[in-house]
């Protein structure tokens, strides 16, 4: 299943050279899928709290090539856009006590002009630990742009709680599993700054948004998402 984000405005004229390779990502063909993820990610972690390790990810996952497209408003947004790449990730938690992040996937081609997507497997393999030792906690991706999640992201995160647990046990009490979309408000692509991320949790039904201040994330609470009958929801903005 794929996770997504989404342009309104028709781009027309997609590149499709290939990308850059760049460490720790995994460039997906088309048509090609994963029946799992390599973890750790080489360097980063492991960390002793989810939020140190989001405070890592994010400018990590941001700094990818073409991670960011920057504001709509910028001139040399679509032009962005269309060279534009998400990647996606899981941060989980080990047999360990502590939280480490998987290789990112990517897509090396984008179908549809207007979103962008990359295909995260739903396992990781951390060859040090037991698959079922493993809690998985956040799934992580980028959008180019300041948007908030798109169908595919919810309904991805609703197959995973599915699929493993709701709530992940650790050392410092239960987590909800949740999806988190990382953006970046940066004019300049070589030096994106993190500010920010959007967030889903299925178990509570809450749509959040966090800005980073002084070295911790400050939450708001921006809807809440009810599900009205299988694969049908809707969402309550405050």
């Amino acid at each position: 299943m794929r996770l997504g984000s989404f342009m309104i405005v028709a781009v027309l004229g997609l590149d499709c050279s290939p990308p850059k390779v760049s460490p720790g990502v995994l460039h997906l063909g088309p048509g090609e899928t994963l029946s799992s993820v390599p973890g750790p990610m080489p360097g980063f972690g492991p960390f002793s709290n989810f939020s140190d390790a989001l405070l890592a990810a994010c400018p990590l996952i941001l700094g990818k090539p073409h991670a960011m497209a920057g504001r709509p408003t910028d001139e040399n947004f679509r032009l962005r856009w269309k060279l534009s790449q998400e990647y996606c990730a899981w941060l989980y938690y080990t047999p360990d006590d502590n939280y480490e992040m998987s290789m990112l996937v990517a897509a090396t081609m984008q179908p549809d002009p207007t979103l962008r997507t990359c295909d995260l497997p739903s396992a990781v393999d951390d060859r040090r630990y037991a698959p079922e030792k493993l809690g998985y906690v956040f799934v992580l991706h980028n959008h180019p742009y300041e948007n908030a999640l798109s169908k595919s992201d919810i309904r991805f995160i609703v197959s995973m709680a599915a699929e493993h647990e709701v709530v992940v046990k650790t050392r410092s009490g239960a987590i909800p599993i949740s999806i988190i979309a990382f953006y970046s408000h940066s004019a300049d692509p070589e030096r994106p700054t993190c500010d920010g991320f959007f967030q889903y949790v299925p178990g509570t039904g809450e749509l959040m948004k966090w800005t980073p201040d002084q070295g911790h994330w400050s939450p708001e609470q921006i809807g809440t998402i009810t599900w009205t009958a299988p694969g049908i929801y809707r969402i309550d903005y405050k």
